[in-house]
């Protein structure tokens, strides 16, 4: 009896030990920056890529190899992660510190960063605002000698109220034929002015001139083939399961447009192809970055979304992107749950 009574006593402990064991390999991480609570495959990928809010992606590749990406300062100071494949990433720290963050919003959040290499410095345009603020918010810009930094900020390029432009967010930089141009708007009107050589502040006696309509936000411009595609998002970005984001795409040969959809609709008149919009798994995608090319040729850009089954924060995600008779797709116009990886 006593031997019985000891293999069941053994067997009791050997069950709790593995439920035990089972319980902690499954439980979910906190969501911590460096902390990856999804393990990627080993030639497939799964969105999302990080599993924390990091809304607002943008992308640069670093004379180290590594891609950094920044995002809207759901971590305080705006973060910066890097990876070498697009789809293993690391918390390499924040773009600025409680010390040397911009304060000429003094209330306002960090929103929307665009890095750019500009010279032989990483050039980090920003949005600073506070929800509802549209006429004093406005955009800013730092610059580094790593795109790691620490960045220096260089303060207020204008707000709002001062190049009479509302809701003067969501930064976009691009150069055409030698000059330097930067984009911007959310929801009044997308915008473009000329910048100084250094790409700081804008050039004297340059005024906005318009080049979309109402519906959109999160600008990105990509040349390709002698054609300019103007990205950008349309709906709600911040309502969680509520959320209605979505990217948008329109089409021309001219950097300032008219930019059109495939039916000759004008983006002034905010007409536009859907490029990604909601499914049963995520919800709000859009606020794309820029695209990066992998080794194949292949075509790749982050967003955020929402996941509806575990709907914190706006979760960063990857997607291919295919050229179709002169236009970019995303397979089914919907996140992807599990995809081949990029090819590095």
């Amino acid at each position: 009896m006593k031997k019985i009574h000891s293999m069941k006593k053994f067997l009791v402990l050997s069950v709790l030990c593995c439920l035990i064991a089972c319980s902690s390999s499954s439980a979910t991480k906190e969501d911590k920056p460096g902390e990856q609570p999804n393990e990627q495959p080993k030639n497939v990928y799964r969105n999302p890529v990080i599993n924390y809010s990091l809304p607002d992606p943008s992308v640069i590749k670093g004379g180290d190899g590594y891609y950094y990406l920044y995002a809207t300062e759901d971590i305080r100071n705006l973060p910066i992660h890097r990876s070498r494949n697009l789809v293993d990433w690391e918390y390499v720290g924040t773009a600025f510190t409680d010390r040397t963050r911009p304060d000429f919003e003094p209330n306002g959040g960090l929103w929307a960063p665009d890095i750019n290499k500009i010279g032989d410095k990483y050039v980090l345009y920003y949005s600073m605002s506070v929800w509802g603020g549209e006429w004093n918010c406005g955009i800013g810009c730092a610059t580094a000698d790593k795109p790691e930094g620490p960045f220096k900020d260089h303060g207020k390029m204008f707000r709002s109220n001062e190049i009479n432009v509302q809701n003067s967010i969501d930064p976009f930089y691009i150069e055409e034929g030698g000059k330097k141009y930067l984009f911007w708007g959310s929801f009044r009107g997308i915008y473009a002015i000329e910048l100084s050589d250094d790409g700081l502040s804008l050039k004297e006696g340059a005024t906005p001139q318009q080049v979309a309509g109402t519906a959109y936000e999160g600008t990105y411009i990509h040349k390709k083939d002698g054609h300019y595609y103007f990205f950008a998002s349309i709906g709600s970005c911040c309502e969680g399961l509520n959320s209605t984001y979505t990217t948008v795409v329109g089409r021309s040969d001219n950097l300032f447009g008219p930019y059109v959809d495939k039916k000759g609709g004008s983006m002034m008149d905010n007409k536009h192809e859907v490029l990604i919009q909601k499914s049963n798994t995520f919800v709000g995608t859009g606020h794309n970055s820029e695209i990066v090319t992998d080794n194949a040729g292949n075509d790749w850009f982050f967003y955020h979304a929402v996941s509806t089954k575990n709907p914190e924060g706006r979760v960063l995600m990857l997607d291919k992107i295919s050229w179709e008779d002169g236009w970019p797709t995303v397979e089914g116009s919907v996140a992807s749950t599990e995809s081949e990886k990029p090819e590095f």
